[in-house]
């Protein structure tokens, strides 16, 4: 008879994928806001915002909608212990520079916010390269299934 066993997670564990979760349920709400702005609250934004807004086209709302619920994906296959979680980690980041990149260029985020703006988009991707790199690790580990 043959008994595997993988090692034993740590607390840490439980909480970067508790982290991963929230994160990226963070993440989903900030896109339904995006796509459920009424005219009211467009009307109430500074002109340079409103203009990246209405530049904005769909395919890049669908674009961050496949970031943040592949990084909801990961984050759930992370805290049900799955090996796929690295899978939705990195469609997700893949989606994530689409998005960020679409975002740069067809419309005037740039002009907008010049190279502060690049702030938030670098966390992003920072964050996501490490959800990424820790399910790979906890595969690796044999703390996935």
């Amino acid at each position: 008879m043959m008994t595997t066993t993988a090692t034993k997670r740590s607390v840490g564990y439980w909480i970067v994928a508790v982290f991963a979760l929230v994160w990226n349920l963070i993440g989903v709400a900030m896109w339904y806001l995006q796509v459920s702005m009424t005219p009211e609250q467009l009307a109430a934004m500074p002109e340079t915002q409103r203009q990246v807004y209405e530049g904005t086209p769909g395919w890049i709302n669908i674009v961050f909608a496949v970031a943040v619920l592949g990084g909801v994906l990961g984050a759930l296959g992370l805290l049900m212990k799955k090996r796929w979680a690295g899978t939705m980690f990195l469609l997700s980041l893949i989606a994530l520079l689409v998005q960020m990149i679409g975002a740069y260029v067809v419309t005037p985020a740039w002009a907008a916010y010049g190279p502060v703006g690049l702030v938030m988009p670098v966390v992003l991707l920072l964050i996501a390269l490490f959800l990424l790199w820790y399910a790979n690790k906890a595969k690796a580990r044999g703390w996935l299934s």
